[in-house]
Formats: structure tokens, C-alpha cells, sequence
């Protein structure tokens, strides 16, 4: 998937006028189509293996140039807009490398839910970067802009170029998937569901360094690449697991009991993406939203999220 820049160009309008078209971006979200955590390294971040694959739901960031300080609005009112807002913590860290980018104001309009595991965040971080590069001439490669993604968060680096991909090391190291795996993943519909309530990325994370039980890298090399030799990779990533899921499910049983729901009730395997708390099932032999949500809210309680969407 690519992510291309839209420079502020005039557009023609009725009587031959002339509007201004707003610098935007598309930010993607993402599933850990599988997830193993390997370690924690001697500076608190964990090590992962994961693979990961960028959605068609997307976020969507504009920007207008003005003023002597950047500003964040969203659509989203429960969403923070203060410095600490990964748009604006990328903006600064774009500026820190490249002092003469012009400040302005940002517009995230969401489409992804937050506190869900689908990296809603980094991606429009990285697309906040993206952004900047274009309208400031592209002073930086991807490569430079992955660099500074990864000084923003872990899995940043990953949306900068969005593609099926496997994660390494805290995040930050990303090799894209090629081949007749990433052609048998790419197009895949697949349905997304998420409790009203989110998890605290940092919380989870917290959570496994309590238990300390770590897989054996060597070993969850081995079973992610017996998972992409499979005959339906999708599927068998789903069975490999994210490590993550069993904890979050000791702190919020009730989401492993929707997922043990609708095994029983459907007989469809699900799991959880990242840190959670939203999961994902192949839409192949997915019952329809209503029944989702119907049989979810027994789980979960109203305001169970159901979105169909595709991989890309």
C-alpha cells in the first residue's frame, strides 16, 4: 500500500476559480496477524516478532500551513489534542532534523477506534511525517523518515511505508513481506470487532514484564515461518497467537469469554490484534454484524464495535 502526499495544489473550480487543495494524508491501520513476544531488552522496550499487515480502514490528516506554533483539532472529542498527541510529538521530532519546516495547523478526522491494538496512533504519526516531508521538498529519504518514525514510538517505522510486513527487535525493525504470501494476504477481508472499552498499550505490555514468560525466539521464528508456508496463511497466523491476548484476558475476562462465544456459537477463530483490545476473524464464514454484535454484547455489553474491512 502506498501512502502518497497530495501537495497544496489550485484546483479549477465553477467559472474557472481556483481553490486550494489541503495537504492530506491517509493513515492506515494495521493487525498483528500474529504477535510473539520474545524478551525485554535492558531499556524496558520489549522484543517482538511479528507479522503485520496495513488495512483499508484508514485515519484521514490534513494540514494549512500558518501561525508560530503547530495545533491539533479531531473529529473525535474524546481523542487528547495536546502536545502529547503522537501527530504533534511527530511534527516536533520532523522539526528537531529539519528546523525549516513551516508550523501549521492539523486535522485528524478517525476512523479507527483508540485503546484497540490497530495502531491508529503511529500510523497517523507517520502520516503526520510523510506530510511534512512532502510539503518541505522532501529533505528526508524513507529510510531518514523511518528513523525519525522510530523516535516517536515502537511501531511508527512500520506506517511510514505501509505493507504486509514482519516486525523485529522493539518495532522498529521492518522487513515487507513479498511474494505469493503477500499476494494470498493482500485483499483478504476481514472483520474487526472491539468492547466499548480500550488497553493501555503500556499497561499490557507492563502486564507480560510481571509475568515474564517469554517465547523463545529461535522457536517463534520457526512457527511464524511454518504459518506462511501454509496453504491458508491467514488462518494459520491466527492459530500461532499473540501473546499478548492471555494477559489482557486475565485483567479483562470478559474478552476472551467473546471469543470463547463465538468459537461455540460460529465456530470462527478470532484473536486479538496488538495490545488490544479490538480482535479480527477471516469475513469468510463470518456470521453478519448483527449476530456479532448480539452475541458479543452478551460478552462484552453494548457498544461492541463490528467493522468489515480488507487487508492491503
Amino acid at each position: 500500500m502506498h501512502c502518497g502526499n497530495i501537495p497544496a495544489l489550485p484546483d479549477i473550480g465553477p467559472a474557472g476559480t481556483f481553490t486550494l487543495v489541503q495537504p492530506r494524508e491517509s493513515a492506515p491501520a494495521k493487525l498483528n496477524l500474529s504477535l510473539a513476544v520474545t524478551g525485554r531488552q535492558p531499556d524496558g522496550f520489549h522484543q517482538l516478532l511479528s507479522l503485520v499487515a496495513p488495512l483499508a480502514l484508514a485515519d484521514d490528516l490534513s494540514w494549512e500551513p500558518g501561525g508560530t506554533a503547530d495545533g491539533l483539532s479531531c473529529d473525535d472529542p474524546s481523542l487528547p489534542t495536546g502536545a502529547d498527541n503522537l501527530v504533534l510529538r511527530a511534527a516536533a521530532a520532523f522539526r528537531r532534523r529539519h528546523p525549516a519546516a513551516a508550523m501549521g495547523h492539523w486535522h485528524l478526522t478517525k476512523r479507527i477506534p483508540h485503546g484497540a491494538g490497530l495502531g491508529g496512533g503511529s500510523s497517523d504519526a507517520a502520516a503526520a511525517l510523510r506530510l511534512l516531508n512532502g510539503v518541505s521538498g522532501f529533505p528526508f529519504s524513507l529510510h531518514q523518515l523511518r528513523e525519525i518514525a522510530s523516535e516517536v514510538g515502537s511501531d511508527c517505522a512500520l506506517f511510514i511505508e505501509p505493507t504486509s510486513a514482519v516486525m523485529r527487535g522493539r518495532g522498529e525493525q521492518v522487513t515487507p513481506l513479498a511474494g505469493k504470501v503477500a499476494e494470498a494476504l493482500r485483499g483478504r477481508e476481514v472483520v474487526l470487532c472491539k468492547p466499548a472499552w480500550g488497553v493501555s498499550t503500556a499497561k499490557a505490555y507492563a502486564w507480560k514484564a510481571a509475568r515474564g514468560d517469554y517465547q523463545d525466539i529461535a522457536q517463534a521464528e520457526r512457527g511464524l515461518a511454518e504459518a506462511l508456508g501454509s496453504p491458508d496463511p491467514l488462518r494459520a497466523l491466527i492459530a500461532l497467537g499473540n501473546d499478548l491476548q492471555a494477559v489482557v484476558a486475565t485483567r479483562h475476562p470478559a474478552l476472551q469469554e467473546g471469543l470463547d462465544l463465538l468459537l461455540h456459537r460460529f465456530g470462527v477463530r478470532a484473536a486479538m490484534t496488538g495490545s488490544g483490545s479490538a480482535c479480527f476473524m477471516p469475513a469468510e464464514g463470518a456470521p453478519a454484524a448483527e449476530s456479532l454484535q448480539s452475541v458479543l454484547g452478551e460478552a462484552w455489553g453494548p457498544g461492541a464495535w463490528v467493522k468489515t474491512t480488507r487487508l492491503s
